[in-house]
């Protein structure tokens, strides 16, 4: 396989791999809304905090952005995924944020029980 079909490959799947964790994180964001401190919620906390801890192991870089920097020299933010610039740039602060948020309305509504 070539150098640009695997950067395409990885750029696929991380793209895919960021649209489940955007339906989690706003599942998340719903259910601590909603008071619906159920299952899932909790679910999603723990796979972000497996992604905290995968981020974590690789320096704070996605493990597949490490794997794409062997087929592309670009320092584009999005150079590995199919995000416009802006989010690819600044996506660890914008889903951080959510996840705080969301982090204080579970809080929030469990103290409120």
């Amino acid at each position: 396989m070539r150098s640009q079909s695997k950067l395409i490959l990885i750029k696929t799947v991380h793209t895919v791999i960021w649209i489940f964790f955007n339906l989690v994180i706003f599942y998340m964001l719903y259910a601590a809304i909603t008071g619906k401190l159920d299952r899932w919620l909790w679910i999603g906390y723990g796979l972000f905090i497996l992604e905290g801890i995968t981020l974590a192991a690789f320096k704070f870089m996605c493990p597949l952005t490490v794997i794409a920097r062997k087929y592309s020299d670009s320092t584009k933010p999005n150079f590995d995924i199919y995000l416009p610039h802006w989010l690819a740039k600044y996506n660890k602060q914008i889903y951080t944020a959510i996840l705080v948020f969301i982090i204080c309305i579970t809080i929030f509504q469990i103290t409120r029980r």
